[in-house]
């Protein structure tokens, strides 16, 4: 079975929740093709030493690059941990990658709670 490729992105609100997160299932992810925005990227692989590709940042368009890459299938699943409370200038980004994964039906997870289940279930399958 060739490697799940997951794309990872977090606000700045939200990206301590995202390393915490790739910690938990580091060993899942580590099995993984990754690509994240920027800065998610990057601490991705100064804090837990993952291998991800890292695009442009979200409000310079990597959110965008991911949804392209997303719809010719170059994406598996999609972690976006957004920050609700937060005004994002890009927003029109967001919401077009979030409706990317809806219209070719990729799994998106917008919370932690959704991303653990989806990794969860990942990793027991894997």
């Amino acid at each position: 079975m060739p490697a799940m490729k997951l794309a990872l992105i977090a606000h700045d609100g939200k990206k301590n929740e995202m390393v915490a997160l790739a910690a938990e299932f580091k060993t899942f992810l580590q099995g993984c093709q990754l690509m994240a925005t920027g800065t998610t990227g990057g601490r991705l692989v100064a804090e837990l030493g993952l291998s991800v590709e890292r695009l442009l940042s979200g409000p310079h368009g990597g959110d965008l690059q991911i949804g392209a890459r997303l719809a010719v299938g170059e994406v598996d699943a999609v972690i976006f941990l957004r920050d609700p409370m937060t005004p994002q200038p890009h927003e029109p980004d967001i919401n077009a990658l979030v409706r990317a994964c809806d219209v070719h039906n990729v799994p998106c997870a917008t919370n932690t709670a959704g991303a653990r289940l989806m990794l969860e279930r990942w990793a027991q399958l894997g």
